[in-house]
């Protein structure tokens, strides 16, 4: 007789996008004052008549980050950074971080000081607070936990859900940096490992390199749109890459998007190195992934209120869903858009 073995599906088949699907579907709110849940850059509270955003996320040693060539001080700085992110992708305003930590027994106390100094230095740049967490020990490694906690009044709140046909699409600063200053870190870890008496050479290249090393969460533009009287009808944190993140809005919003090559801001600097590595530097701000700049959509209405913001790009605009997700190249041909940003879960 043969036994009929349960199904088995592989996480790396499914990808992240359709493991955290799987999992939402099973999912009920109970709550009333329990606003949005999973799917989108933080779950929503309603306490007390004001929301409460909630938003956290894991740094793991080796799969987000390489202590070879991050500073513990950059790295407790972009750990909170990466989370606030995700609440001003609301417009909402963050007010308390909680930090979790386990670590093996390779790290000292000086090291995890070191580690907090840039965390208390997020808190200070942001005006945020640490008001807890956790710590514990693992066999292998570092692993960060950051959960962050903001606050926003009903109507300013903006989900990934509300882009509609003929809005404009936007993006805060310039995109595939953070991506270049990585693949240049890779570069001279591979060299120094291959011949340590060989130091790194990373003069000249700043700005990428604090990209990736020390990002900042985009808070001013938050208060800009609502000194000039703009709400996004939906917005985004760009962490996975343009592409991926506009693949959420379309997809929550049932609409489709047009983007055209030639608007979507790169810095001289990022395009330069990206030549250098032999990378189209259009693919590296689509799929590059960990900008931590905001994508968001206005009403067309709100074109002239936003065309002269300082750092903001208007890069296309929102079809129907039947139009596809297409990029015009700087050629004038038309190409459909791919979601090829961070996966979390690669085939071995």
């Amino acid at each position: 007789m043969i036994e009929n073995k349960p199904s088995r599906t592989e996480l790396s088949d499914l990808g992240e996008f359709g493991l955290i699907n799987a999992i939402a579907k099973n999912i009920k709110l109970k709550h009333s004052s329990s606003i949005r849940g999973i799917g989108d850059d933080a779950a929503v509270v309603n306490n007390a008549g004001r929301l409460t955003i909630i938003s956290t996320d894991m740094l793991l040693e080796n799969i987000h980050f390489d202590l070879s060539y991050i500073p513990l001080k950059h790295l407790g700085y972009k750990a909170v950074t990466v989370n606030l992110s995700d609440i001003y992708a609301m417009n909402a305003i963050p007010k308390q971080i909680l930090v979790s930590l386990a670590f093996s027994n390779r790290f000292s106390l000086e090291a995890i000081e070191e580690l907090y100094e840039g965390i208390s230095l997020a808190c200070d740049v942001y005006g945020i607070d640490l008001i807890g967490g956790d710590t514990s020990s693992t066999v292998h490694g570092l692993i960060i936990s950051v959960t962050a906690i903001g606050e926003a009044e009903k109507e300013d709140l903006v989900y990934r859900d509300g882009a509609k046909e003929t809005d404009l699409i936007c993006v805060t600063g310039d995109l595939g940096a953070a991506f270049i200053g990585l693949q240049l870190l890779e570069r001279e870890k591979r060299i120094f490992l291959d011949n340590p008496s060989i130091q790194p050479d990373l003069g000249g290249n700043d700005y990428i390199l604090e990209r990736q090393l020390k990002p900042e969460a985009q808070q001013e533009i938050i208060r800009i749109l609502k000194q000039i009287g703009v709400k996004p009808t939906s917005m985004i944190d760009i962490s996975d890459g343009l592409s991926s993140e506009l693949f959420h809005i379309c997809q929550q919003s049932n609409v489709g998007c047009t983007i055209y090559e030639d608007k979507i801001p790169i810095d001289p600097q990022t395009y330069a190195l990206a030549q250098e590595f032999n990378l189209d530097p259009t693919v590296c701000a689509l799929s590059g992934g960990e900008d931590y700049e905001l994508l968001f959509t206005i009403a067309i209405s709100d074109y002239e209120k936003v065309r002269t913001v300082m750092d903001v790009s208007l890069i296309g605009h929102v079809n129907h869903v039947s139009e596809g997700k297409n990029l015009i190249s700087s050629s004038g041909s038309s190409v459909e858009l791919k979601a090829q940003g961070w996966n979390a879960f690669p085939k071995e």
